[in-house]
């Protein structure tokens, strides 16, 4: 399959988490996923979108509604992984398209999540690590957060932190930002 490169699908997901070891009969589950089209034309970032994902093995802890805002009731009204995991691979063309992550967290728990539940990984092989070309474009001897490297780059945080889809907004600027940057470089 050719690969379209009009845009990057950046992604970013919320999951289950607890501040100590998980309850014993519960796992990490993806709960919110974030995407926000890239345009490659122009650099500009297309939506800003959020999905609230059903867990089906786990629950939102008290520690995980603090740090994200997502309650229980919000994800009970989601929709099932296996939906919306077709939903974004036929709503962004995924498979198609390059897609990208702040890190590899993302990309590894989609991996996971897929394999457990026997659902149809959504993306295809091209992913991209901003976190590591956001390192390299700004000349940093190591990898930041995603917080620390909009500071760096002077670009205000919009939305907030730890919801998909006000951090897949943020990363797409991220991005727009080191590719200009790697594109100008002789």
């Amino acid at each position: 399959m050719a690969r379209a490169l009009d845009q990057v699908i950046v992604v970013d997901v919320e999951s289950t988490c607890w501040e100590g070891t998980p309850p014993e009969d519960e796992e990490s589950e993806i709960i919110e996923i974030g995407l926000c089209a890239l345009s490659m034309a122009d650099g500009a970032r297309l939506d800003r979108r959020s999905i609230f994902v059903r867990p089906e093995r786990s629950r939102v802890s008290v520690y995980c509604a603090q740090l994200t805002t997502i309650t229980q009731s919000q994800v009970d009204g989601g929709i099932s992984f296996k939906e919306a995991s077709r939903l974004v691979a036929r709503d962004y063309r995924t498979r198609e398209r390059a897609w990208a992550s702040y890190g590899d967290y993302d990309r590894r728990q989609f991996e996971r999540q897929c394999a457990a539940c026997g659902v149809a990984y959504p993306f295809g092989p091209t992913h991209l690590n901003v976190k590591t070309l956001v390192a390299l474009a700004l000349g940093l001897t190591h990898e930041v957060g995603m917080d620390e490297a909009l500071r760096l780059w002077r670009v205000p945080l919009e939305g907030t932190h730890h919801r998909a889809g006000d951090d897949a907004w943020n990363i797409a600027a991220l991005l727009g930002g080191a590719l200009r940057r790697l594109q100008n470089r002789e």
